[in-house]
């Protein structure tokens, strides 16, 4: 009852004409930076951080909030529309959204999308109300062997369901991990595969990664066989969602924040992880299974509403334990300090009307999202209208631009340009792009975690199992892994029996 009088107090604050306003001009630019490939909310985020330093500290940060959300939206449009994610969330939005746009369904595709991340960001946002103190006591018992656990099962899931093969699919999980690895080992401060090159010593940003291999990758692509086929203008589509389509999705819709939310509150890799495994969810649940890969709704709305249910969950951890999980939560951590205040179990006790106001402030940005977003879904889907030369030349523009804002330097360029012909032999042999980038988005981390935990246990691989939840996991991962052999074996039993049965008849008659 408390959280509750506090939420409408929230409101009151929320719901003022100037925190209004900033909520509205933070859902703009979220949508409008987040199309751009390479330009993030966090990166968004950061830069108005010296422009919002006069501010109001309550009306700055619903404006971060609105840039944040917004920004997830408009990184899903380009994933959808021009198969280039505007940032790392938006990546498995592509998988299905761009079988859509090409078939003519672009349309429907934003619109699902639209109201996943809707209704992911509204539940989310009310499972944050009820469940902060809760969640964010379960993340501080969570601990290294968990975190491989779970990264250990997204390798795997994303591996098994993606791609022609599973061979294919670890060989891309492969490369990425192998992109991963370049820069200084993080315990050691080793140079690994920079080839004497200082500005590598960072690493490669995963940002640069994801635009290169969808974006450059796709430019290049399309570049190689325009020659062979004309390059149609394609049809848009209607506008809404038909009857058929709100019957595939309602259900991914609801499943997406169940998924979402308490991945978003672990430090287990932000919206990329739950993304991955609700598109998995999705694939094994649905009836229309042979459609995945070619433009299932399904594949859209399910992952949309988790990335958005995270969004939501990453506020838990940043604002009652001052723990940030995403790249977008630490820049908003920075800010916090910026202003004086400090996140953690006595922010909701010291500054109750910035928190609440914040939190009710999620659910107007999020009306507002929708409101601004399903109007202009079959406007953003005539950017399909434009001759792909054109098209294409504007998108390596632009994912230039955006690469070379991640750090300023020339060498960023040149590494864009390999990992887009990297992209390109992906392409030509069928290799599923989407293991790559998680293998460079997790990998790091994964062993990071992994070294952490052995060094916990004196170097014994019995550390690694020392949970129930990281046991849990593992059977999890076995099962995925079992389960296509499994089904085999069934499968020649049920025909072992069929022929014995149909023998027993013939020598019957």
């Amino acid at each position: 009852m408390d959280s509750l009088n506090s939420l409408i107090d929230g409101f009151g604050t929320a719901l003022t004409p100037v925190n209004l306003l900033w909520a509205a001009v933070g859902v703009l630019l979220g949508t409008a930076i987040g199309v751009l490939p390479g330009i993030g909310p966090a990166m968004a985020v950061a830069l108005l951080l010296p422009v919002t330093y006069g501010l109001d500290p309550t009306g700055a940060f619903i404006m971060f909030a609105g840039i944040y959300y917004g920004a997830m939206f408009g990184g899903s449009t380009t994933s959808i529309l021009l198969n280039t994610p505007g940032e790392s969330a938006a990546v498995v939005a592509a998988i299905e959204g761009n079988p859509m746009a090409k078939s003519g369904r672009g349309a429907q595709a934003l619109a699902a999308a639209a109201i996943g991340h809707f209704a992911g960001g509204m539940i989310g946002t009310v499972l944050l109300v009820v469940l902060a103190p809760t969640v964010a006591s379960l993340a501080v018992d969570i601990g290294a062997p968990d975190y491989f656990a779970i990264m250990v099962l997204a390798f795997i899931a994303v591996t098994s369901v993606l791609g022609a093969s599973r061979i294919r699919g670890l060989a891309s999980l492969l490369i990425g991990l192998t992109i991963g690895l370049v820069g200084l080992d993080q315990m050691t401060g080793q140079q690994r595969l920079t080839f004497g090159s200082l500005q590598l010593a960072d690493g490669v940003d995963v940002v640069i990664v994801a635009v290169g291999l969808f974006a450059i990758g796709e430019a290049l692509w399309v570049a190689a066989h325009l020659r062979r086929s004309a390059g149609e203008p394609i049809p848009v589509g209607r506008p809404w969602l038909g009857r058929a389509d709100l019957r595939r999705t309602w259900r991914p819709w609801l499943r997406g924040p169940v998924i979402g939310f308490p991945f978003g509150a672990i430090p287990a890799g932000g919206a990329e992880i739950p993304t991955f495994l609700s598109y998995v969810t999705e694939k094994r649940l649905s009836r229309h299974r042979d459609q995945f890969g070619k433009g299932a709704i399904e594949g859209v709305a399910g992952p949309e509403a988790a990335a958005s249910a995270s969004a939501a969950g990453t506020l838990v951890s940043m604002l009652t334990l001052g723990l940030p999980t995403t790249a977008v939560a630490a820049v908003m951590l920075a800010a916090f300090q910026q202003y004086g205040i400090q996140p953690g179990p006595l922010l909701f006790e010291r500054e109750p009307e910035l928190v609440w106001g914040l939190i009710a402030s999620l659910f107007v940005g999020m009306v507002l999202l929708l409101a601004l977003n399903l109007p202009l879904a079959p406007v953003w889907a005539k950017l399909l209208r434009i001759p792909r030369p054109y098209l294409y030349a504007g998108i390596l523009f632009f994912a230039a631009v955006g690469a070379y804002a991640v750090g300023g330097e020339s060498l960023d360029l040149v590494i864009l340009l390999v990992i887009g012909l990297i992209g390109l032999g992906m392409r030509r042999y069928g290799l599923p792009v989407l293991p790559a980038v998680i293998g460079v988005i997790l990998g790091p981390a994964a062993e990071q975690q992994l070294r952490r935990a052995l060094q916990i246990s004196d170097g014994s691989v019995t550390g690694l199992v020392n949970t129930p939840f990281s046991v849990t996991v593992y059977a999890i991962v076995a099962l995925i892994v079992a389960w296509p052999l499994l089904r085999r074996l069934v499968a020649r039993r049920r025909g072992d029996r069929t022929s014995d049965e149909e023998g027993r008849a013939v020598r019957g008659g």
